[in-house]
């Protein structure tokens, strides 16, 4: 079962209540501008290392930001960057062997459906590039080297945002990134661990 807190759940709730605000349309040359937390939830199952060794990968919550630019009315290409996001990295029977943390940027192309009412739903998909880093190993593997690859993958991303005034709005989103990463240690490859986590949370919109 995929690792999830609470923050969908309440984000959820914040937007159902801000439904009724007045709208915030976007048109072609807008900008905007949003700051939230999201957290990246890793699939359950990560993949097995050195024939036959399950993985699994944790969740972390850190703040992210995005900046979107609308070449048409309601199509925009969107940049999302974020603090590090850190993981925990357990195999079964050996507990946690390290930890890694990794940086998903992600640019996407998003069409933003009735974007001049309260409510406007988004669709996008775009690619991302996965830049893991500061590898730590503990456990049954102290002492040796760890290293993850970087990894390039595609991303599916879908939201709703809820007008708060003529230039703000709520946005709770998700977002499914293809990321897979060779696995490293001492300098030998153990295998593959497939993360494709959902990432999802709750952000302000500014346009300007």
């Amino acid at each position: 079962m995929r690792k999830t807190s609470p923050l969908l759940l309440s984000s959820l709730a914040a937007a159902l209540v801000l439904a009724a605000s007045p709208a915030m349309a976007q048109s072609k040359g807008d900008w905007t501008i949003s700051a939230g937390v999201h957290q990246v939830a890793p699939k359950s199952s990560n993949g097995t290392l050195a024939g036959g060794l399950k993985v699994d990968v944790d969740s972390d919550i850190k703040p992210t930001i995005t900046g979107e630019y609308f070449v048409a009315d309601n199509l925009g290409i969107e940049i999302l960057a974020a603090l590090p996001f850190k993981h925990d990295i357990n195999i079964d029977g050996l507990g946690r062997v390290g930890s890694t943390k990794h940086l998903p940027p992600v640019v996407s192309l998003q069409y933003h459906f009735n974007s001049k009412g309260k409510v406007s739903p988004f669709v996008g998909v775009g690619l991302n590039y996965t830049t893991f880093f500061s590898e730590e190993t503990g456990g049954a593997l102290a002492g040796s080297k760890l290293k993850l690859d970087d990894s390039w993958g595609l991303a599916a991303h879908l939201g709703l945002d809820c007008a708060i005034s003529e230039k703000g709005s709520l946005r709770v989103d998700a977002r499914w990134i293809d990321i897979d990463s060779d696995v490293k240690l001492d300098g030998n490859k153990l295998g593959t661990v497939n993360i494709d986590p959902l990432v999802y949370g709750v952000s302000y919109v500014f346009k300007f």
